[in-house]
């Protein structure tokens, strides 16, 4: 009867620490930066906004009536695919690339015009979303007003001629070793902030640019506005030179490799500790399975991540250290089909089959301190280390353990570390667990993510009531 009792006092509050936990739906702090980044992006995330094919109509409008649902969902920052006009010379497709710009300061018609951008913005703030634009730096289209204007903002090719970026037909390779041009592309971005009060910048191909410019342009930028800059680049100058955040490829890369099957789940860990030498300290990562590129060009994560193999690696993008996690248009649906980039085709939501499963993650993120890109991690041994891959996450007295089977076989799971026993929440079942030295089986592609109290329960050697912890089997 004691037992009984002391377990159902400790049981009365874990679940009172869950609910006033819940209750904070946003991380609060006195100070605007913290780790040298915007305050709201360390327990946020990332929601990649596709205009064109999200709706029917694929206007700013038609996707302003989504905003509901995605707040609901625990989504926080809206990353707009370029909203910019698309050039028509040498134009793919019939609508062409959004990545193809022909205009800095206007927006694309397709979508609406700058009224309803703003109106867009606006709304989203008073929701309490912060939105971020997608920006082309690296290239134009090949009919921007600078060709005529300013030919001289322009790599030559051999021949004179403004020169094509990469093998991209439809673009032209800016210049960035004139200083006019630099100028002209700082004063570009800040007419964002300026005329709508955009909250920062996904910025297109970054390492390609000169880090000089990135050096000058940012502190430029956080001058006017505490925003948040992303490069899509996976180098450490990138962030040396002033980027909150960055691409973290190879680590895709060898997630799509354990995936398939090609490497082991402790192959990760090579990957983590290059980017803890090689970045600063202060790094964060962008996590993700899936983004407008790899889905409409190497079919992720409906191939490379596909059916059951998903969930593991989406909870691997939620809760590592240095990440902050992005989620693109659809996979809440989840679209399992490469969407069209260069023509209309449209996403049709209807059945949102993973939105409670990111819903769970996202106001986990959240909710819990020690999901923020600066708090502690520490691999955890649980089970076969080529298979399981289990860590803690950590800050003050807030602590996560996450558990993920890589692999398509059942495995078991012993948590010999002490540090770990005790009463714990099971974020998927939504149930408190006490978890013990007891063996339990994982199923394949299996995952448990337990968060801890302020005061964890501890345990004696003996467990007081062994509640078998289960990995949620997502359908």
């Amino acid at each position: 009867m004691k037992k009984l009792v002391t377990f159902l006092l400790g049981y009365v509050c874990f679940v009172g620490i869950i609910v006033a936990q819940k209750t904070k739906q946003t991380p609060q702090t006195a100070t605007e930066t913290i780790d040298g980044h915007p305050s709201w992006i360390m327990q946020g995330n990332i929601y990649e906004v596709n205009v064109r094919q999200y709706t029917q109509e694929g206007t700013f409008n038609a996707f302003s009536k989504h905003l509901d649902r995605l707040k609901n969902m625990g989504v926080q920052t809206l990353w707009f695919m370029p909203i910019h006009p698309i050039g028509v010379v040498d134009r793919k497709g019939t609508l062409g690339s959004y990545y193809a710009v022909s205009d800095y300061t206007a927006i694309n018609p397709e979508f609406g015009d700058m009224k309803d951008w703003k109106a867009l913005v606006k709304t989203a703030h008073t929701k309490g979303f912060k939105v971020i634009i997608d920006w082309v730096p690296n290239h134009t289209s090949c009919d921007h007003g600078w060709l005529t204007r300013h030919p001289d903002f322009y790599v030559q090719d051999i021949d004179g001629k403004p020169a094509m970026a990469f093998d991209w037909s439809d673009t032209k390779q800016l210049n960035y070793k004139n200083e006019e041009l630099v100028d002209s592309m700082i004063a570009s971005m800040k007419f964002w902030i300026e005329q709508s009060d955009i909250d920062g910048f996904r910025c297109d191909v970054a390492g390609e640019v000169p880090d000089d410019f990135w050096k000058k342009a940012i502190p430029e930028l956080k001058k006017m506005k505490n925003v948040f800059m992303l490069a899509e680049g996976d180098k450490p100058s990138l962030n040396q030179s002033g980027f909150d955040a960055s691409y973290p490829w190879a680590m895709f890369a060898m997630m799509k490799k354990v995936a398939k099957g090609e490497r082991m789940a402790n192959s990760l860990d090579s990957i983590r500790k290059y980017d803890d030498t090689a970045f600063p300290k202060n790094t964060i990562r962008m996590y993700f399975t899936s983004n407008h590129d790899e889905n409409s060009w190497n079919k992720a994560d409906f191939e490379t991540m596909p059916g059951a193999i998903h969930a593991p690696f989406a909870v691997f993008t939620q809760t590592m250290v240095r990440s902050v996690p992005l989620i693109y248009s659809g996979q809440e649906e989840p679209v399992l089909r490469p969407i069209e980039f260069f023509e209309k085709d449209p996403m049709n939501f209807a059945k949102y089959k993973r939105a409670d499963f990111y819903k769970t993650l996202l106001n986990l993120r959240m909710r819990n301190e020690a999901l923020s890109p600066d708090a502690a991690f520490r691999k955890v041994s649980v089970g076969n280390g080529s298979h399981i891959y289990a860590y803690e996450r950590s800050k003050g007295k807030k602590k996560v353990l996450v558990i993920l089977n890589l692999s398509g076989q059942a495995k078991n799971i012993v948590i010999e570390d002490n540090t770990l026993w005790g009463m714990a929440y099971n974020v998927f079942t939504k149930t408190p667990e006490t978890l013990t030295p007891q063996s339990w089986s994982i199923e394949p592609w299996g995952y448990a993510v337990y968060e801890y109290g302020n005061t964890p329960i501890k345990v004696n050697s003996k467990p007081i009531n062994k509640v078998k912890a289960k990995a949620k089997k997502k359908k």
